[in-house]
């Protein structure tokens, strides 16, 4: 739990058990969770662990940027402990999102320009190559 306690604190969120552990699973679970996900896995372990606590603490720790909250589809928030820039592509048809590396875009360090950047969201979709091979 160190890592995350750590995580927390570099971006001014006060740890608890609580957020340390969604954190932990945010930080090491790379599938993009929705809180739904987050909690049915934790509380396994946790079982005053509550669906709201879950919520509240996405919702802090997306806007300390301390994660991602991901808007890929219409039905659900998918959440990303990885807040490098990088992309997500969506597969259409299994709903597996993954991410895709990008090279540093040059615009977001203009310090001339006329804007400043505060986020980034870049979403591809398609399908995976598993999906693509029923398809054919």
């Amino acid at each position: 739990m160190n890592n995350s306690y750590n995580y927390l604190l570099e971006h001014n969120v006060k740890p608890s058990m609580q957020r340390m552990s969604i954190m932990k699973y945010l930080l090491t679970h790379k599938n993009h969770p929705t809180a739904d996900d987050i909690y049915n896995e934790l509380s396994k372990r946790m079982p005053t662990l509550s669906k709201t606590t879950v919520y509240n603490t996405l919702k802090i720790l997306s806007d300390s940027k301390a994660c991602l909250a991901l808007t890929l589809d219409e039905k659900n928030i998918h959440y990303d402990g990885d807040t490098s820039l990088h992309g997500h592509f969506l597969c259409k048809d299994c709903n597996k999102i993954i991410d895709i590396p990008l090279n540093e875009i040059s615009l977001l360090r203009n310090e001339s320009s006329e804007f400043t950047v505060d986020s980034v969201e870049i979403s591809f979709y398609g399908y995976c190559s598993n999906c693509e091979k029923k398809r054919i």
